[in-house]
């Protein structure tokens, strides 16, 4: 499994520190944020899917902010579902959620 976070944005030590992690059981105790492993079990993809979408919204820069990112994320399925929270592209077609590119909207021309 990908790593959930780029390579570069952070700290070189911090960024070797988190080389090794794979699982969401492995970020998780990597950052010390305590979990219930059935939630885990369910809902492994979507958390560390939720964790990188937080990453691509905020500043971070430091081990702190980055669990907070990790901790919010696993939250969200604590409280909810993958069906609820829509991680996923497949989740929000089924809800009826669509985007439609920029470039396919425009004038209809004449024939």
């Amino acid at each position: 499994m990908p790593s959930a976070v780029s390579a570069g944005s952070f700290g070189s030590d911090l960024e070797s520190r988190m080389s090794g992690l794979e699982s969401a059981e492995d970020f998780l105790e990597f950052f010390g944020v305590d979990f219930d492993p059935q939630v885990v079990r369910v809902n492994r993809l979507h958390i560390l899917q939720r964790f990188h979408d937080y990453l691509q919204r905020a500043d971070v820069t430091d081990h702190a902010a980055l669990r907070a990112c990790l901790a919010r994320a696993y939250g969200d399925f604590v409280r909810s579902d993958a069906l609820t929270e829509r991680v996923f592209r497949v989740h929000q077609r089924a809800a009826g959620i669509a985007t439609v590119p920029l470039t396919a909207i425009g004038r209809r021309r004449a024939p």
